[in-house]
């Protein structure tokens, strides 16, 4: 749905319109100009709020990252080079044996 709406500019600013846009084109131009400067703005003022969060926080991550370094450290260490189990196999884990049971009397 369009509405029609009456604004005023500048000259100046209507003579750049009327430099990159035809006349039949002008509210198609504007549009498009109104979403790419919110959807850019919009993203630099969130990568400006993250950047304020990221430094107001970096001394307490820094802090954590240091406080869990040496846990982190240890499990890469043991999946770089893991600890081998040694399992001893139970009867019931056992195939079946074809030999004879020699370990009751003759």
């Amino acid at each position: 749905m369009t509405k029609r709406v009456n604004i005023v500019l500048p000259a100046q600013t209507l003579s750049i319109l009327d430099q990159v846009a035809t006349k039949g084109s002008r509210s198609r131009f504007i549009s498009n100009a109104i979403h790419f400067y919110v959807e850019s703005h919009g993203k630099q003022n969130l990568r400006d709020q993250l950047k304020a969060g990221y430094l107001a926080n970096a001394e307490r991550d820094l802090a954590i990252a240091a406080e869990w370094f040496p846990l982190e450290e240890e499990a890469n260490r043991r999946l770089d080079h893991p600890v081998r189990k040694t399992t001893t196999k139970t009867k019931s884990n056992e195939p079946p044996d074809s030999r004879p049971d020699l370990s009751g009397p003759l």
